[in-house]
Parts: structure tokens; C-alpha cells; sequence
């Protein structure tokens, strides 16, 4: 590691710049007197008291006696486990009281306007606040997932990453989400794979993520008129307890995307796809889009699983394919 790295790395434990310096020196010349590691340091007698006590305090460096007894430094692994707990505890109780002093001005600002419970985001900003929500999220997040989307570049890698860090994606897809050219393939299967507990419905009443029960992201998005550059954020209120519930009661009356990891029954991978497709009322062009197939071997298939599960109808066979696990 370069001198450079390592008086970064020790800046972001809280060292200063003197002390880092010092630290180098000592790691240089040690064993040796103080005195020595001073000079090697560049520094005089003033800073030198400081920047090695603070070293010592930080578990880097032997205690420096009187009379000129020589120092050196010391196995860092315990120091600096102390080090990062203290820091990690200084940062929560920042937060702690940062988030005390931001809840102390809402309940001031509720108390005289009551304008604060729905914050409107628009343009660029919308962009910045979904990153943020993402990031933020701690055990939960609740979606309602529709086209139009926002143009959100490594937006399926957060949401990768967020359910790497182990909070809980549930999602409620639109049809129009599966018909979304590419969309199923690039964004909605990866996020499966990983962890998301998908369902679909015809159609979703609103776009909506919910963060946690902290708050909610509500998209002003109109399709038709190609608008998706406005979003609401809504506090905690009865308007926030609504949209929860709302979430819930749509998640109870939505079609599973995908139940099981195994193929039960023997069904191939392909014709489970082709399941949740239909499951989700997605047209037959589409299907075979994302199949990759005709419209001919589509009506094939279709004819097989229907004789296979005694379905007279597509209708029928989508109940058929959620009652034996296909889905």
C-alpha cells in the first residue's frame, strides 16, 4: 500500500494529517525514541505530543515512557476494531440526533401549517430520491411496478443490491410490465432470481413504492401523455397507512410470478415462462416475443400443457397451473 492510500485510510479512522504522518515515520524507523520518530515525521514537539497520543489512543502505538525510552507500534487489529466500534457508535448517535432534530421541526411544521406530510419531486430530482430510497430501505419495500418508467440508468442493480443486503422486495407487476419489450428478461426475472417476491395483476392502481413504513414514492406518471418526471413523497399520515393497505390488499388478489425454484412435475423452464405470461394476461404476440418462438409453436405448447392438465381453455389452464404449482 503507497503512503497515499494509507494516510487515506487513516484519515477515514479519524486521524489527522500530522498523525498520519507520524504513523508512517514510526512504521519507518521503530524501534527507536520518540525523539527520532519525530524528526523522521517532521514535526516539532508541539504537534508531536498530540499526533502520538492520538496514535496510542488509537491502539497504533506503544505508550511512550519518560526518559526518552524507545517506542514502536503496535499489532493494530485490536485498536482498531475499538476504533471502528467507536466510530460506528458516534455515527448512530449522529443519526439518532439528526433524525430527532429533523422529527422535533416536522412536529413544529405539522403543528403550525400541516403542509409537510407530501413532499412533490419533479425533474431531475425524481431520480436522486428513488436512489435514495433504495439505499435507505432497511427490511422492506412494497411496489406497485407499471410502465411509463422513468429514465433510471443501474436502476436493476440497486434493486440487486438491495436485496443482497437482505431487505424484502415484494412487487405487484402490471401486464403491461410483462409486455414491456425486454423488460421481463432484463429486470423483472434477475430480480426473481435474487430474492423478489413477485405477483402480477392486470393492472396496478398506482405506481408506488413503500419504503419501510417510513414513507412512500407515488409516481404522477400519465402514459398517455408521456409524463413521468413528477412523484410525490408522502410522510407518515393516514394517507401513507391507505397506500399500505391498498398494497397489501392487492397483493392478496394477485397471481404468484413464480412459486417454486424446482421444476414440479417435470415442467420445463420454458413452459412455466410461458405460464406466468399467460398467467398475467399477456397477448400471444408478446409471448412468443419473449419466448422467442412463433406463433404456430407457441399454439403448440399451448395445446400440450392444456391436454396435460385437463384444461379446456387458457382460462382454465391458468387455474389449472396455479393449483399444481406451476406458477
Amino acid at each position: 500500500m503507497t503512503n497515499a492510500k494509507l494516510s487515506e485510510a487513516l484519515r477515514h479512522l479519524g486521524l489527522d494529517p500530522v498523525a498520519a504522518r507520524v504513523y508512517l515515520a514510526l512504521l519507518d524507523v521503530a524501534p527507536a525514541p520518540l525523539s527520532t520518530v519525530a524528526v523522521a515525521a517532521g514535526v516539532d514537539g508541539g504537534e508531536l505530543a498530540g499526533a502520538y497520543g492520538a496514535l496510542v489512543a488509537a491502539g497504533l502505538a506503544s505508550p511512550a515512557e519518560e526518559g526518552g525510552a524507545v517506542v514502536a507500534p503496535v499489532p493494530p487489529t485490536a485498536g482498531l476494531e475499538i476504533l471502528a466500534r467507536h466510530r460506528a457508535a458516534e455515527v448512530e448517535e449522529s443519526r439518532i440526533a439528526v433524525g430527532g432534530a429533523f422529527e422535533s421541526f416536522r412536529r413544529q411544521r405539522l403543528a403550525a401549517y400541516n403542509d409537510d406530510l407530501v413532499e412533490v419531486v419533479t425533474g431531475d430530482a425524481v431520480g436522486t430520491r428513488i436512489r435514495q430510497a433504495w439505499a435507505s430501505a432497511r427490511e422492506q419495500i412494497r411496489q406497485f411496478e407499471s410502465p411509463p418508467y422513468f429514465p433510471l440508468p443501474g436502476a436493476t442493480q440497486d434493486a440487486l443490491a438491495t436485496l443482497a443486503r437482505g431487505v424484502i422486495q415484494r412487487v405487484v407487476y402490471s401486464r403491461a410490465s410483462l409486455e414491456q419489450p425486454g423488460h421481463l428478461q432484463e429486470v423483472i426475472e434477475p430480480c426473481v432470481r435474487a430474492g423478489e417476491q413477485a405477483r402480477v395483476l392486470p393492472s396496478v392502481p398506482v405506481k408506488l413504492v413503500i419504503i419501510d413504513e417510513a414513507y412512500a414514492l407515488v409516481s404522477l406518471s400519465i402514459k398517455e401523455a408521456d409524463v413521468h418526471n413528477s412523484m410525490l413523497v408522502v410522510q407518515p399520515c393516514g394517507l401513507l397507512s391507505a397506500l399500505m393497505a391498498l398494497f397489501e390488499q392487492s397483493w392478496q388478489s394477485a397471481l404468484p410470478f413464480e412459486g417454486r425454484t424446482t421444476r414440479p412435475g417435470g415442467l420445463h423452464p420454458a413452459d412455466r415462462r410461458l405460464l406466468w405470461l399467460l398467467a398475467g394476461g399477456a397477448s400471444d404476440d408478446v409471448i412468443a416475443r419473449e419466448l422467442g418462438i412463433s406463433r404456430r409453436t407457441l399454439f403448440r405448447r399451448l395445446q400440450v400443457l392444456m391436454a396435460r392438465s385437463g384444461a379446456a381453455n387458457r382460462f382454465q389452464l391458468a387455474l389449472q397451473a396455479q393449483r399444481n404449482g406451476w406458477l
